[in-house]
């Protein structure tokens, strides 16, 4: 029996969503987790799985299509079935949406005279070196490198599932690229420094905005102007974590190495176990949801953007399998494979800028929550130990807070039970 399928809700906050790519054409065979479109949302690109075996019978939507959630976007069939337009327009008309006019189908034409019909208008429209759309299996993050750098897909080897090219693929061929022009070109003289030019200048150039830069931009405009946020900055010893975090990772294998940001998740979860205002949302103005889990959001840097990645009921997990669940996440979402369980449900929020060398910064609360922990980088610095002057590990972190839900002496204290942690390390492995 046919099934209709429609625009997924893939976020608390989300309305509507664009149909960036359809990964199964129509005809094609789907069996349950088969991945089947792409669909863009505020905050990242989805491949959207299909819960049906069937085959794809006919696509609702177009690509580029933006849609409201739960709008008809595709009907899957099963096997050697061929539903009437009328049972497809019953479909849609019972999940809410309009049938569409006879009028406005096209007429039937056999798969042959189809197929010859698309790659015809693809030959005709297409510019030389374009890659048409949906004809080699690819990241979304692949497919815009390769569009950077002018690559066709089909001249990249893909090492992702069934032959999907990723980034790491495109990463490849660029350097294969580089060296054959490098090898190719060694015979040639090396211009003088006084005749390089940078060429002319490029005029301005008006870019539009990601559906994700837009959402970062409302979302941080909306906390900046109704947030009261106040920051309390304080140093913390690393020296015993370096250490011990040395000493784990020669025991662990490469894919299992623990970062410094791993420890700080760890410990600003069991902290906020104590202070469970700062593990907190403002619910309407005479009350606050103090939440039960502690869900820890990791912000990750992305094409376009930033991405919040979720490490749900870090207190309760090892550090390790902390480093594992978001260094999977944040694969997926470099990748442009986030899963929408990775990026719901955060409860505090983490930005971490150390690995760029920063000594010292505020980070913008990611609303509803109540604060975020801006860490910066671990550096070795002057510091009197026991009366003596000395060189050792030191480490800022910034805690943006919101006044209407907690107050400086208890995020104080928060920090205070952080430094705890931070310089008594073996407690976090406990």
């Amino acid at each position: 029996m046919a099934e209709l399928v429609t625009m997924p809700k893939l976020g608390f906050d989300m309305a509507e969503g664009k149909l960036v790519r359809w990964v199964k054409a129509e005809g094609d065979k789907v069996a349950k987790g088969d991945v089947i479109t792409e669909i863009e949302t505020d905050k990242a690109t989805v491949e959207v799985e299909s819960s049906l075996d069937g085959v794809m019978f006919r696509h609702l939507a177009a690509e580029e299509a933006e849609l409201p959630v739960n709008a008809p976007i595709a009907v899957i069939a099963a096997e050697g079935e061929e539903p009437s337009d009328e049972e497809i327009d019953a479909l849609v008309e019972k999940a809410g949406g309009t049938p569409s006019k006879k009028s406005d189908k096209p007429e039937s034409i056999s798969k042959d005279e189809g197929s010859k019909t698309a790659e015809k208008e693809l030959e005709t429209e297409r510019e030389p070196g374009e890659t048409p759309a949906g004809g080699v299996r690819s990241s979304p993050l692949a497919r815009k490198m390769a569009e950077e750098h002018d690559i066709q897909l089909s001249a990249v080897e893909g090492s992702g599932p069934q032959g999907r090219v990723v980034k790491k693929d495109i990463e490849i061929y660029l350097s294969s690229l580089s060296q054959g022009q490098s090898s190719s070109g060694s015979g040639k003289t090396t211009p003088s420094a006084s005749s390089f030019s940078l060429g002319e200048i490029p005029e301005n150039e008006v870019v539009d905005l990601t559906r994700l830069r837009q959402a970062i931009s409302r979302r941080m405009q909306d906390s900046n102007q109704n947030f009261p946020q106040f920051y309390l900055t304080r140093s913390y010893r690393t020296g015993a974590m370096m250490k011990l975090r040395k000493e784990v990772n020669e025991l662990l294998p490469e894919t299992d190495k623990l970062s410094v940001n791993d420890f700080v998740i760890k410990a600003a979860a069991l902290a906020l176990r104590q202070y469970p205002n700062l593990n907190a949302s403002m619910m309407d103005a005479k009350h606050i949801v103090r939440h039960g889990h502690v869900n820890i959001g990791v912000a990750v840097a992305v094409e376009g953007g930033l991405l919040t990645v979720v490490s749900k009921d870090a207190d309760q997990k090892t550090i390790r399998l902390i480093a594992r669940e978001i260094r999977e996440m944040v694969g997926r979402a470099r990748e442009g494979k986030v899963r929408p369980e990775d990026i719901e449900g955060s409860t505090f929020s983490i930005s971490n800028l150390g690995m760029y060398g920063i000594e010292s910064f505020s980070a913008i609360i990611n609303p509803p929550e109540a604060g975020i922990l801006a860490v910066s980088a671990v550096q070795d610095v002057p510091m009197v130990v026991d009366g003596e002057l000395t060189i050792g590990s030191q480490m800022k972190a910034t805690i943006s807070a919101d006044h209407r839900v907690t107050d400086g002496a208890e995020a104080a204290e928060f920090m205070r039970v952080l430094a705890s942690y931070l310089e008594e390390p073996m407690r976090l492995m406990l």
